[in-house]
């Protein structure tokens, strides 16, 4: 779908190095992300696992001029509470530092949330850093509340 100068798309395995970058481009994906080309097997590996899942969405925000400006990942997650309701889980939101404040996560969420509703889900969710006070208030400006606390278990 295109919004203004922008397209929201699935991927391309072409993609991968400039979505491996933005992740990295902060504080907490410094420490956790390879940049290194060629691409790592790792992400490849990962790449090819989501692409052939029809419950998985890689997607990217691109601009006129074909570069990747923004990515997240959905996740459909089908469940028996809530009445067999599937979630939409929004992750690895990331917007490139030219594009901040322009908007553009907005569109990427508006875009992410239509999915959704296009797969069914009753819910969408999504998680963040602690240490991401500045994610959190987007979060909330566009309605996402703070309602349930997350764990996580480091393998």
């Amino acid at each position: 779908m295109i919004r203004g100068r922008i397209e929201f798309r699935a991927a391309l395995r072409a993609e991968l190095a400039a979505i491996i970058s933005l992740l990295a481009n902060d504080a907490l994906g410094q420490l956790r992300e390879d940049t290194s080309e060629p691409v790592a097997a790792v992400y490849e590996d990962a790449f090819t696992a989501i692409e052939a899942d029809p419950n998985q969405l890689l997607a990217v925000a691109v601009d006129k001029d074909s570069a990747v400006v923004g990515t997240l990942q959905l996740s459909f997650l089908p469940g028996i509470s809530r009445m067999g309701s599937w979630r939409g889980q929004i992750e690895a939101v990331r917007v490139a530092d030219t594009h901040r404040s322009s908007g553009l996560g907005g569109q990427m969420f508006d875009w992410a949330i239509e999915q959704c509703k296009l797969r069914g889900c009753n819910l969408v969710q999504l998680t963040t850093d602690k240490n991401r006070p500045g994610a959190h208030r987007f979060y909330e400006k566009l309605g996402f509340e703070p309602t349930h606390t997350g764990y996580k278990l480091k393998l």
